[in-house]
């Protein structure tokens, strides 16, 4: 049996803002996963569970308020030389949820795709610099004559493209999704979805794709995450979350995807999730536990002895 290589390890992360006031929030509360190379990982779970939180712990947007990340052996939140960061920014990149947002309205498109080359040092003139965008543009499906444009001339799904580009042009191995296809028409979503696909086959990425949609996430994801109030709640592959679900919101989740039968939706029925139903006790040990192999539930001893006498019936 072929042995995975993990490029990214989560290690009971924290991030808690105003920690220790009384306003504190526990934006993500002990979140362990790994991320092996060459894979999707799907990050998905409803407005506000902490999944973007999440990405953007993870690439030092924010400084973690505790536990590791550890990405090709070197813990991300450790003290690191500039040198050092600079190494970890190229290797990782981000594309983020506005495409409109993120990207600076009085730049060309040149130079917003040029910016981490020129701060990397990546071109070695102004014509390999410019080659360099062009390649870019056409790789993520523009065309040059896009480069001397400015943002607010290109539709939402071509920005996107555009942030798609900034992000490879430093030759990152490892690319955090953060909504890429939230904002955009139903129409345009499916190319870009494709489109990334696309760039893992050629390019080997690995991602970790943070979304809502959960029939996009599952078209994309080789695993998928569920995440709840801070915690990630369960685990698995892909095909095998959504064909057996064992977490209760898990199943909420799952049951309020509108599917394209009428006669279907009208007699389905959904699952409502009660938190009060995990309410645990403070010396119950609940934490995430493999009840199949590769699918992982957050739940207590008594609950993971339910679940596999369940999965065996």
């Amino acid at each position: 049996m072929e042995t995975k290589e993990k490029l990214l390890e989560i290690k009971n992360l924290k991030q808690y803002f105003n920690a220790g006031k009384p306003n504190e929030v526990k934006a993500i509360d002990g979140v362990s996963f790994d991320i092996y190379k060459g894979e999707t990982l799907g990050l998905v779970g409803e407005s506000g569970c902490g999944k973007s939180t999440t990405g953007r712990t993870i690439i030092r947007l924010y400084d973690a308020t505790d536990g590791e990340v550890i990405f090709k052996g070197e813990n991300v939140h450790g003290k690191k030389s500039k040198k050092e960061l600079m190494k970890f920014n190229r290797s990782m990149q981000m594309i983020f949820q506005d495409p409109y947002a993120s990207l600076n309205p009085k730049m060309m498109v040149s130079d917003v795709i040029a910016e981490g080359i020129d701060i990397h040092g990546l071109a070695k003139n102004k014509k390999d610099r410019m080659e360099r965008v062009y390649q870019l543009l056409e790789t993520v499906g523009l065309n040059r004559e896009h480069a001397n444009r400015y943002p607010h001339e290109f539709s939402g799904g071509q920005r996107q493209r555009i942030g798609i580009a900034r992000a490879l042009a430093v030759q990152p191995e490892f690319i955090i999704a953060d909504e890429p296809i939230s904002a955009l028409d139903v129409s345009i979503q499916a190319q870009v979805v494709n489109l990334l696909k696309q760039l893992q086959r050629e390019k080997g990425l690995t991602y970790l794709f943070i979304a809502h949609d959960l029939s996009m996430v599952k078209y994309i994801s080789d695993r998928i995450g569920v995440m709840y109030f801070g915690k990630l709640v369960e685990l698995a592959p892909a095909d095998e979350l959504y064909a057996n679900p064992m977490h209760p919101y898990t199943k909420s989740l799952l049951s309020a995807i509108p599917l394209p039968d009428p006669d279907f939706e009208r007699t389905r029925k959904r699952h409502s999730y009660d938190p009060a139903s995990h309410k645990y006790s403070a010396d119950e040990d609940v934490r995430m536990r493999e009840v199949n192999p590769g699918h992982f539930v957050y739940c207590s001893e008594k609950e993971y002895q339910q679940l596999k006498a369940a999965s065996k019936s």
